[in-house]
């Protein structure tokens, strides 16, 4: 009835015997087929990548999915446990990539779309001899004997009923929002596929842009007097970190609660005067300069603003947010001009740049969202390739160089 125990236990020997025992009876089958009539519970495994090898993260995820469906065993129900196979994807697509020397979507295009595509189909199941290995050895319970497969027309087809279905409820409707896009590959990418290459630390410019305040502008100041941009240039002093952005800039936000400074400086072309959160000044302006004025962030809400970029005159196709006919999301429509103004937003930080921030509605999903909320105009001068189009000084560059 009693054994002596070792002191000096082998894990790895002790594991071997325990997944030996559950094979030789079958235990994993019959947790299934013997709880026939127990209520049921499912497990579909989001499905691994098989192209390549099985990492140490990936037995840390298997170990957490495994637990839940152990305890509902012991609970009394049968478990059904679906393993399956995720073969798209762009990194299946970057793999074949890699074996074919490509490195542009025109290299796949001139091989052949449906050649890459079965070169893809060839590669998604090239590791599952090893994930079969690493699944047993883990002790995972799942089968993968029949599993999904996301390349299968059952599966496919079973995606588009589902689309439907949600169409026939009415619940799928037409937006926008902004996501991030790979020009080399000229897709949109998941955060997934984004974190896949994601780099810190690249080197990104970052500028403070001078903005004209628009004609004969009167500020209304702290101390109840006037200011009037007519007789000194007067501007909107805003900060980037995406220059390339800025000929799709349509409006300038400030923060409603804070202090702008009018700070009056020696320009290159004389005397100007320069709007910036007076919490920022000495941080950006060297001396001398001359503090005019103080107005509160409220106060220069509506103030227009010289375009940076006339979008009209580069050639570049301008749009507007516009309020819809039943109340809903404003849409984007076709527009002959925009007229850049600034507005006020909680997101405006005063921790660094200038208290003034960009705003160019075709970029970023913050961005965006003011547009739609504001009325804003909206410009487009980047293509999918990441290229200026238009006729600007700049057009045909890549974003970065131009």
């Amino acid at each position: 009835m009693f054994k002596t125990v070792s002191s000096r236990v082998s894990f790895p020997d002790m594991e071997k015997r325990i997944l030996e025992f559950w094979k030789e009876r079958d235990i994993f089958r019959r947790t299934e087929t013997e709880m026939e009539g127990r209520p049921l519970f499912m497990l579909y495994e989001g499905p691994p990548t098989a192209n390549g090898s099985p990492g140490i993260h990936h037995v840390l995820a298997r170990a957490f999915k495994d637990i839940i469906p152990r305890y509902k065993t012991m609970k009394g129900y049968r478990c059904v446990r679906k393993g399956g196979w995720d073969t798209h994807g762009l990194p299946v697509e970057l793999e074949v990539e890699k074996e074919l020397g490509f490195s542009t979507k025109r290299d796949i295009e001139e091989y052949g779309i449906e050649k890459f595509n079965q070169k893809c189909r060839e590669s998604v199941f090239r590791y599952v001899k090893e994930w079969e290995e690493m699944t047993d050895r883990i002790g995972f319970w799942v089968d993968m004997d029949d599993p999904y497969v996301t390349l299968d027309n059952n599966y496919i087809e079973t995606g588009w009923w589902i689309l439907r279905s949600l169409w026939d409820k009415g619940r799928l409707y037409q937006d926008m929002k902004g996501a991030p896009h790979c020009p080399r590959c000229v897709t949109s990418l998941s955060s997934h596929e984004v974190a896949l290459g994601y780099k810190e630390n690249t080197p990104d410019p970052s500028v403070f842009v001078k903005f004209a305040i628009e004609g004969d502008i009167e500020l209304a100041t702290k101390g109840g007097g006037k200011l009037n941009s007519a007789d000194m240039p007067t501007y909107f002093l805003a900060w980037t970190t995406t220059p390339w952005t800025l000929p799709g800039n349509t409006a300038l936000a400030v923060s409603p609660q804070a202090a702008y400074s009018v700070v009056e400086i020696e320009g290159d072309q004389g005397p100007e005067r320069l709007i910036m959160a007076s919490d920022l000044v000495e941080a950006i302006v060297a001396e001398p300069h001359t503090i005019a004025a103080v107005i509160q962030g409220s106060s220069l809400v509506g103030t227009p603003y010289v375009k940076l970029y006339d979008a009209a005159r580069y050639g570049v196709e301008i749009s507007s947010f516009q309020a819809s006919e039943d109340g809903g999301t404003p849409t984007l429509q076709p527009a002959e001009d925009y007229h850049p103004k600034v507005f006020g937003a909680d997101f405006v930080s005063l921790a660094d740049g200038s208290g003034i921030v960009h705003i160019a509605p075709a970029f970023g999903d913050e961005d965006l969202q003011a547009g739609r909320d504001n009325g804003l105009g909206f410009v487009q001068q980047v293509d999918l390739h990441g290229t200026v189009t238009g006729s600007y000084p700049f057009a045909g560059k890549f974003v970065k160089d131009a």
